[in-house]
C-alpha cells in the first residue's frame, strides 16, 4: 500500500482520478477493455470529478460496477447512490459501455446473487473506493466480514456508519437513514488488480491512523488494504494528521 498526502481535497481528487484514468487506459490498451468499480459519498466527489474530465479514454469500452446501496431507498432520494452515480458518472461520460448499478429497491437476495454473478465474468482492474468513519470499506462495518467469497452481501449498517450518513446532510433525520444494505464483500474488493482509496477530511482522520498504524483486523475494516500489493491511498493533510510518519 501507498500513502499519498494532497494539501487539500481539490489536490486529492485530481492526483487520485489522474491515478484511475492511466489504469483504466493501460487495461484497455492492453487487453481491449478495463473493469472497474467506483464508489461514492462525499469522499468521491473530487476524485469523479478529475477521472471524468480527463481525455482520451475510449469509455465504451468501460464496464462499471459499483460497491453499494441502501435497501429500500427509492433512487429519486437525494441518498441514492444509483441517484449519486447517474448524475456524478454516467450523465459525463454517457458512452460508457455498461454500467452495473445495485437496485435496492427490488429483492436484496436475488439482486446480491444477480450482481455475484455478473461481477465473477468481469475481473476488475481499479476500484475507487473511500474509508468510512468507523473504517468501513463499502458499507462493511466492525466487525467486517473478512471471510465470505460471495461478491455481493446483504449487511446491517452499524450506528456510527448511519450517524456518518445523517452528518454529510444525505438524511433530514436518523430516523430517514436505511439500517440494510447492499454491499460488495471485502474479499470482492480486495480481488481487484488496483485499488484507488480517496480518503479527505479531518473527520476520517482516526479511521485513517487506525486502518494504516493498527494490525489488519476486521474491527478497522479497510486496515485490510495494508496487504494490497497495488493499493495506492490518496489523503489530504486534514485526514493525514494523525499518522506518525506525517508528524
Amino acid at each position: 500500500m501507498n500513502i499519498h498526502v494532497s494539501k487539500d481535497p481539490q489536490a486529492l481528487g485530481k492526483t487520485a482520478g489522474a491515478k484511475a484514468a492511466s489504469i483504466i487506459r493501460k487495461a484497455i490498451d492492453e487487453k481491449g477493455t478495463a473493469n472497474i468499480i467506483l464508489a461514492t459519498g462525499t469522499s468521491q466527489f473530487e476524485t469523479l470529478n478529475q477521472l471524468t474530465s480527463e481525455k482520451d479514454i475510449d469509455w465504451n469500452k468501460v464496464v462499471m460496477f459499483h460497491l453499494d446501496e441502501y435497501i429500500g431507498l427509492p433512487i429519486t432520494s437525494p441518498a441514492s447512490f444509483r441517484k449519486y452515480l447517474k448524475e456524478r458518472f454516467l450523465s459525463k461520460v454517457p458512452a460508457v459501455g455498461r454500467a452495473f448499478l445495485i437496485d435496492g429497491e427490488t429483492d436484496a437476495k436475488a439482486e446480491c446473487n444477480r450482481l455475484s454473478n455478473l461481477i465473477k465474468n468481469y475481473p476488475i482492474d481499479v476500484a475507487l473506493i473511500g474509508i468510512g468513519e468507523n473504517a468501513h470499506l463499502a458499507f462493511n462495518d466492525p466487525p467486517a466480514d473478512f471471510e465470505t467469497s460471495q461478491p455481493y452481501i446483504i449487511v446491517e449498517l452499524d450506528e456510527a456508519c448511519r450517524k456518518q450518513q445523517l452528518g454529510e446532510g444525505w438524511f433530514a433525520t436518523m430516523d430517514d437513514v436505511p439500517k440494510r444494505a447492499i454491499s460488495m464483500s471485502v474479499k470482492q474488493i480486495m480481488r481487484s488488480q488496483h485499488i484507488i482509496c480517496s480518503v479527505p477530511d479531518s473527520r476520517k482522520a482516526t479511521a485513517v491512523k487506525n486502518s494504516f498504524e493498527q494490525s489488519v483486523s476486521n474491527l478497522f475494516p479497510a486496515s485490510i488494504l495494508q496487504l494490497h500489493q497495488q493499493c495506492d491511498c490518496y489523503l489530504d493533510n486534514a485526514s493525514a494528521a494523525l499518522l506518525e510518519k506525517f508528524q
